[in-house]
């Protein structure tokens, strides 16, 4: 089937290819959502590839229009007319009111007319109706109005137009007498969260004869217009990878993971705050990047120019890594960004710059992006999936409330995740000290223990299994073994 590419590149991939030439499509939505620009880009992409293209307007001005275009950066000119559809003015003079017509019947015929004139005057291939809500008005019955929307449609059927109708539902919005009418149903959706940006979503109701990814996709308004990002489907990307055993560079730390971490696993690090659960995963970064791969580090949490002094602390340059291309850093404002762009950035990253490493710190500030837990649970399922089929290595780390004793995550994804590695803080000896075990590991075997770990200006350092304590990982030990003497203690 022939398509015609609407310019916004996200909304082409869920039509899969554009709308269908020569059929009317239905764009709806709550005024301020995007429906405007949306027509606009969809015209300048018809102007592109040489297509002449018209936006009736009922609505706005047309001076409105242009400005409109300007905040973009956009020029309409060339293959773009506007036609400003304005009321008769005989029909706005007190002195031609009729007694016997009302004047909705003579404004409702004299608006058919003048569209279906500028249509036969510049025979466009792309068109857009802004907005049918006028239109309705006018017709005052949905019988009416269903009438003249089929007559509108038969009319530009002559021509062979890709038509757009837009529609503000600003009146009688549950009428859906368009829907069965036109080949296709877009809408575009606002929502205001408690706090933050608003949201925008895109989602297609109905595509007559052709396929199209449903559900929700998230979109955004910027300079440049409309932005659609299509919802992520795993299982559309399938890559075959071979899965490699890395090395984390600490010789402990590989013992205790059954000879490091595979490519194309995900990784979960669980801890209350201040264990190191960055630390750990920019281990494994640092040691990714000594063997010539690149990787990537979505920071939610933390200040950026504080991951990097504090990392500076214990012997890692991050600020060097990233100036010499092989890190890349990113700081995610979970308050501004949708799960749909964030997902858009990875896979933009990874795809085009092929990174081997992917790390997300932390899913606590991922949570904060989202509406629902369940929602959370599935976006993070899809993205890890789409990663490990990428052959990419990706850990994510999740800070549980809490110090000791029984401590909770606020989302639990342990199940998704394929090696879990659990950071834990206990006392002894009058001392805080800190304890790490691998408690799940889906490829290959690892070690059941739990091993003291100590971070100082070195770096990491793992010591020997703790065979002497019971209890580690509640956080209050009991000592099985022989107690030490204070020269033992204090060496």
């Amino acid at each position: 089937m022939d398509k015609a590419k609407t310019g916004i590149w996200g909304l082409d991939d869920v039509l899969a290819g554009g709308l269908s030439k020569g059929h009317i499509f239905l764009l709806e939505g709550a005024p301020g959502t995007g429906k405007t620009t949306a027509a606009l880009q969809f015209l300048l992409e018809g102007a592109r590839v040489g297509e002449k293209g018209l936006y009736i307007t009922l609505s706005e001005s047309e001076r409105e229009l242009r400005d409109g275009a300007v905040s973009h950066g956009w020029t309409i000119d060339g293959n773009i007319e506007v036609f400003e559809l304005l009321p008769p003015e005989s029909l706005l003079d007190d002195d031609q009111q009729q007694s016997l017509l009302y004047s909705s019947d003579l404004e409702l015929g004299e608006t058919t007319r003048q569209i279906f004139e500028v249509v036969e005057r510049y025979k466009p291939a792309r068109l857009v109706l802004d907005s049918l809500s006028e239109i309705r008005l006018l017709a005052q019955s949905s019988l009416r109005y269903r009438r003249q929307i089929l007559a509108i449609k038969h009319y530009f059927a002559r021509y062979s137009a890709t038509v757009m109708m837009l529609d503000d539902l600003t009146a009688e919005s549950a009428d859906r007498t368009v829907h069965s009418i036109a080949h296709g149903v877009l809408r575009l959706e606002e929502l205001a969260p408690d706090y933050g940006a608003e949201r925008r979503r895109m989602r297609i109701i109905k595509y007559r004869g052709s396929k199209f990814r449903g559900g929700y996709h998230d979109a955004t308004i910027t300079t440049g217009g409309l932005n659609v990002f299509p919802r992520l489907v795993a299982s559309e990307h399938r890559i075959g990878q071979d899965r490699i055993t890395r090395s984390t560079g600490i010789a402990g730390f590989d013992a205790l993971l059954g000879g490091g971490i595979e490519s194309g696993s995900s990784t979960l690090v669980l801890g209350p705050a201040g264990t190191g659960k960055t630390l750990v995963v920019l281990i494994n970064v640092l040691a990714a990047i000594c063997r010539g791969e690149k990787a990537a580090i979505f920071i939610f949490d933390e200040e950026l120019g504080l991951l990097v002094d504090r990392m500076k602390m214990v012997g890692i340059d991050l600020h060097r890594l990233s100036a010499a291309g092989q890190l890349v850093i990113e700081q995610v404002d979970a308050a501004e960004l949708s799960p749909g762009e964030f997902a858009h950035r990875v896979r933009k990253r990874v795809d085009e710059q092929d990174i081997k490493i992917v790390v997300i710190d932390s899913l606590n500030g991922y949570q904060a992006a989202m509406p629902q837990e369940n929602s959370l649970i599935l976006h993070v399922h899809e993205l890890l999936q789409y990663l490990n089929r990428r052959g990419a290595a990706t850990f994510v780390t999740v800070a549980q409330h809490g110090l000791v004793g029984d401590m909770k995550a606020p989302v639990d994804v342990t199940y998704l995740a394929d090696t879990v590695i659990l950071l834990r803080y206990f006392e002894a000896f009058g001392a805080v000290h800190r304890a790490i075990s691998v408690v799940k590991k889906r490829t290959g075997s690892h070690e059941n223990t739990i091993r003291e770990y100590r971070i100082d200006e070195r770096g990491l350092t793992i010591g020997e299994p703790l065979k002497s304590f019971q209890g580690v990982l509640r956080g209050v030990p009991s000592y099985a073994g022989m107690m030490p003497t204070m020269e033992e203690h204090e060496s």
